[in-house]
């Protein structure tokens, strides 16, 4: 059995003396797997209703065409999280749920940025999910993938978390930060479905998979879609200032924190800096460690984008590095996004 299925289970029984004892022993693969089969079966009976399929048609240049994905309910009035892939070009969306009721939806907002997207169905009243905090996860953590692979409605499919802060770069070329890894066994059609924790709160939304690849799944944390989904709701569209560079989480020592007095044990490595793009000609160079955003410290690459939202394009954005084990400040004139 994997060690986190290596769970003890505390059993009374009497002492000599007739006096209640605790004992700790171990409980046997059978009832391992039993526990983890119910609290599976818990987690789909309490999420799936609120998982839609999502049917689209798309135009391009060629003759339209359709194409699927999943989704899932964030809100009883019918709004439904997705990915913008699945979205992109849609000249229809139609969505079902898993008691057999299909709707006409409209697109709400997309986020190409972080590859999301929502969607009103013309309904009131549906069931919706419970949203989690991404922010406490941990790699090993269990977690488990609802959607609608090759069509098959409300697949569902278990793992655990493999690594956290990945970059990811999507079909389309853009890069997507802070995703989640998965072992997670995805398919086409589960894009855009919820990855949710053993308690059934949604942790993150399934993006992609690697075709040649077999147990590497990734996810959009739920924290980043929050924030996107408040912005396409309230603004029309996701505002951020546009500094031209990718990055990845990047732990410190302690040797480092203490020398540089940082509050964060993380910072964000830059991964990549666009060509002639603002963070370039500040001076920002591939494997820079940013420890902070206008003096506010930064740990990850979401943080990171919660300050640039809201920020203009021509906005002057202090960034402070960490290079070659000195500290350096760089003014970015910010583009927008």
């Amino acid at each position: 059995m994997d060690n986190w299925l290596k769970l003890l289970a505390t059993e009374s029984h009497l002492s000599e003396n007739g006096a209640s004892v605790q004992t700790n022993r171990p409980e046997s693969d059978e009832d391992l797997l039993d526990a983890y089969s119910r609290a599976v079966i818990g987690v789909v009976d309490q999420v799936g209703p609120a998982v839609a399929s999502i049917t689209v048609k798309q135009r391009s240049r060629w003759p339209e065409r359709e194409g699927a994905g999943s989704g899932v309910i964030i809100a009883p009035d019918g709004f439904i999280l997705t990915n913008n892939h699945v979205i992109e070009h849609a000249s229809e969306v139609e969505v079902g749920l898993t008691d057999g009721s299909t709707f006409t939806a409209q697109v709400a907002g997309a986020d190409p940025s972080t590859d999301l997207a929502i969607v009103r169905a013309g309904a009131s009243g549906l069931p919706a999910a419970e949203l989690g905090d991404s922010a406490s996860l941990r790699v090993g953590q269990l977690v488990i993938a609802i959607g609608n692979p090759l069509g098959f409605s409300n697949t569902v499919s278990t793992g655990v978390i493999s690594a956290l802060g990945r970059a990811l770069r999507t079909e389309s070329g853009r890069l997507v930060d802070n995703i989640i890894q998965t072992d997670v066994p995805l398919n086409p059609g589960n894009s855009g479905g919820p990855l949710v924790d053993s308690r059934g709160r949604v942790i993150g939304i399934n993006t992609a998979m690697i075709a040649v690849a077999q147990g590497i799944g990734f996810a959009v944390p739920i924290n980043t879609a929050k924030w996107v989904v408040s912005e396409l709701l309230t603004r029309g569209k996701v505002r951020r200032a546009y500094l031209g560079l990718s990055g990845q989480v990047h732990p410190l020592s302690r040797r480092v924190q203490r020398y540089f007095e940082l509050t964060t044990s993380t910072a964000v490595e830059v991964i990549s800096v666009e060509p002639n793009g603002p963070a370039q000609k500040a001076g920002l160079r591939e494997r820079d460690l940013i420890v902070a955003v206008n003096g506010k410290g930064v740990a990850t690459v979401d943080d990171i984008h919660r300050m640039l939202v809201g920020q203009m394009a021509g906005t002057h954005i202090t960034l402070t590095v960490l290079r070659d084990n000195a500290r350096c400040e760089l003014q970015v004139i910010s583009g927008e996004a």
